[in-house]
């Protein structure tokens, strides 16, 4: 199965985003959610009217959302308090305000403890029976 690439980026009022490996698919939103289903559209509209597809969506695919630091903390800033993820990452309040308002970009090492302690937690919390 092909998977489609999708990075979803934050500005100050909006986020976008954009298929890296296929030109021409890109949806915009006030929300994650919004610009999601943006980009589903646009994708819809582009192969109902497009002869010549490119090969990746020839066939089944499925779609990987890729995020920036930025647009990631500023999209779960309502689940996720500072000092909770001071906690998860071990990365100080101060230091993923700065990451979150796009005033400071994270160096690689940041971005991976941030990436790791995300998908730890959801790890764990796919374990969970209630």
């Amino acid at each position: 199965m092909e998977k489609l690439i999708v990075q979803i980026g934050a500005s100050s009022d909006h986020f976008g985003a954009f298929a890296i490996n296929c030109d021409g698919i890109y949806g915009a939103g006030n929300t994650v959610e919004e610009c999601k289903q943006n980009l589903l559209e646009g994708l819809r509209l582009y192969i109902s009217s497009n002869e010549n597809l490119p090969e990746i969506l020839k066939g089944d695919f499925e779609i990987e959302y890729h995020f920036d630091v930025q647009s990631i903390l500023s999209h779960y800033s309502n689940v996720f308090t500072k000092p909770a993820l001071e906690r998860l990452t071990g990365i100080n309040q101060k230091q993923l305000h700065h990451y979150a308002t796009g005033l400071k970009k994270p160096r690689p090492e940041q971005r991976k403890k941030i990436e790791t302690a995300l998908h730890n937690l959801g790890k764990e919390l796919l374990t969970i029976q209630l």
